[in-house]
């Protein structure tokens, strides 16, 4: 199954990049190049994996962190940074992040936590999906 990944990045060239990379790999990548162009795909959603770079103009990577994680605690974000601190990563990883990468990223472990991702994914909405059907069994009494 191919993995539906969006991919936000300010910089052009990084972005078709990448992009075109992912999509040699079997990857259905979608792309954006700040917080708010992404916004309204990742609110109509679908995506197993946010790749999201964490320096961005107007909204930065760990602002669109937590929106994601507000609206969509599911979702798998990886985030890629060419000025990665420690803290920075710490912040996003205790944010909910599944990964912190430095750019210019490795395909092959991108690619390898990307897969990771959407098995992780499949997990976290099978359980709630599990739990819902609980519920309703449970408040029906059969």
């Amino acid at each position: 199954m191919s993995e539906k990944v969006l991919l936000i990045d300010d910089e052009p060239e990084f972005l078709a990049s990448l992009s075109e990379r992912m999509n040699l790999r079997g990857m259905n990548v979608s792309t954006a190049q700040s917080a708010s162009a992404a916004v309204p795909a990742i609110e109509e959603g679908g995506f197993d994996a946010i790749v999201l770079d964490l320096q961005m103009p107007e909204m930065d990577g760990i602002e669109l962190l937590k929106r994601i994680k507000t609206n969509s605690p599911e979702m798998q974000v990886i985030l890629l940074s060419g000025h990665a601190t420690l803290e920075k990563g710490i912040e996003a990883m205790k944010l909910g992040a599944m990964d912190f990468m430095e750019k210019p990223a490795d395909i092959n472990t991108l690619t390898e936590k990307i897969k990771k991702a959407q098995a992780r994914k499949m997990v976290l909405v099978e359980k709630q999906t599990e739990a819902k059907m609980k519920d309703i069994v449970s408040a029906r009494g059969w």
